[in-house]
């Protein structure tokens, strides 16, 4: 169905943790990469490999996350997101997910998201939002 995004299409971005994307609960001494923040850089390579290669007018969006953060990476370390094409159903795809700072794995899992047409996304959007103005 796009002949520019197969199994096994891969691509890696490198991020450096900064303090935006660290836990702050435990103090200034134990700001580690956030589990939520890993999985915003997760979806947004995701995301922007999928744009890259399909057709103007269609974007992704996630639908399962399913990662294991199995080790912590400190304030101002780089991480390196690596995304895998997996599988493709139709408008599914499935990529296989790991992410690595300069010492260790950090992640590993995988991430489902959908090709959607944009268009019909904002007017499906736009019916909700009606809805919710009639209630």
């Amino acid at each position: 169905m796009y002949e520019n995004l197969t199994v096994g299409t891969s691509v890696s971005r490198t991020v450096t943790v900064d303090s935006e994307r660290t836990i702050d609960f435990m103090g200034e001494d134990c700001r580690v990469y956030a589990t939520p923040s890993l999985v915003r850089d997760i979806e947004h390579t995701c995301q922007d490999m999928i744009v890259e290669r399909i057709p103007e007018g269609e974007d992704s969006v996630g639908t399962v996350v399913s990662i294991a953060h199995i080790a912590p990476t400190l304030l101002g370390m780089e991480v390196t997101v690596t995304v895998t094409v997996k599988e493709i159903d139709g408008r599914k795809v499935v990529l296989d997910v790991t992410a690595a700072d300069q010492l260790d794995t950090i992640c590993k899992g995988h991430h489902e998201r959908f090709i959607v047409d944009v268009g019909k996304t904002q007017q499906r959007l736009r019916q909700k939002a009606a809805k919710l103005q009639e209630s």
